[in-house]
C-alpha cells in the first residue's frame, strides 16, 4: 500500500473474498493503523461513492429482462432533462454499442440509459439482493447519476456483490468471522 501515498492518496482500503461461499479471506481497512489523521477509520466498512463500479449491478438489473450483453444501445449526446447531460471521461462518442461494449469502456451515455430503461427502483432492488444495504433513500434522490456512483456503499458490500458475478449469479452472504478462538486455550 506504500504506492497509495507515491500515487498522491492518503488512505486506502482492500477486502478479498471467496465468492463460492462468501468468506471475507482478507480486510485492510486503511493504510496505517497508528496514523493520527486516517489510521483508525475504517474505509472498507465506510460510505463512499463507489463510482462506475455501480454500473454492473444496473446493466445486471437490465439483463433481467430483455436485454443481453450483445443488445445495442447509443453513446451519443443525451439530455435527460433539468439539464443533466452527462458526457464520457474522455468526452467521446462512440455511436452504437453493444451493452458488453459499453460496459467494458465504461461508458457513461450508455450507462445511465440502461439505468433510465431499468429504473432506478429496480437497480436499488438488484444491489439490495445482492447484499448492499446502504440505498436506503427514495429512488428520485439517487436520481440517474445512481449508475455513476452518486449513492453511498460501503467497499466490503460491493466486494460481496460483485462475488455473485464470478459466481454466475449465485449470491451468498458475506461471512467476515469464521470463528473467534481465546490465544490462552488451547
Amino acid at each position: 500500500m506504500a504506492s497509495v501515498r507515491r500515487a498522491g492518496g492518503s488512505n486506502a482500503a482492500l477486502v478479498s473474498a471467496d465468492p463460492k461461499n462468501g468468506q471475507v479471506l482478507a480486510m485492510v481497512g486503511s493504510y496505517q493503523f497508528s496514523d493520527p489523521k486516517f489510521g483508525a477509520f475504517n474505509v472498507a466498512l465506510a460510505d463512499r461513492q463507489p463510482g462506475s463500479s455501480f454500473k454492473p449491478i444496473v446493466y445486471a438489473t437490465a439483463m433481467k429482462g430483455n436485454w443481453g450483453a450483445g443488445s445495442t444501445i447509443y453513446d451519443v449526446p443525451t439530455d435527460f432533462g433539468g439539464g443533466y447531460k452527462p458526457t464520457n471521461y474522455d468526452l467521446r462518442n462512440y455511436g452504437v454499442q453493444s451493452i458488453r461494449t459499453a460496459l467494458d469502456g465504461s461508458l457513461n451515455i450508455p450507462a445511465v440509459k440502461m439505468l433510465y430503461i431499468a429504473g432506478v427502483p429496480n437497480a436499488i432492488k438488484t444491489a439490495k439482493d445482492l447484499g448492499i444495504s446502504t440505498l436506503t433513500e427514495s429512488p428520485s434522490t439517487y436520481g440517474l447519476s445512481l449508475v455513476l456512483g452518486s449513492g453511498e456503499v460501503k467497499l466490503n458490500e460491493m466486494v460481496n456483490a460483485y462475488e455473485s458475478f464470478a459466481n454466475g449469479g449465485m449470491h451468498y452472504p458475506a461471512t467476515p468471522i469464521l470463528k473467534v478462538t481465546d490465544p490462552t486455550k488451547k
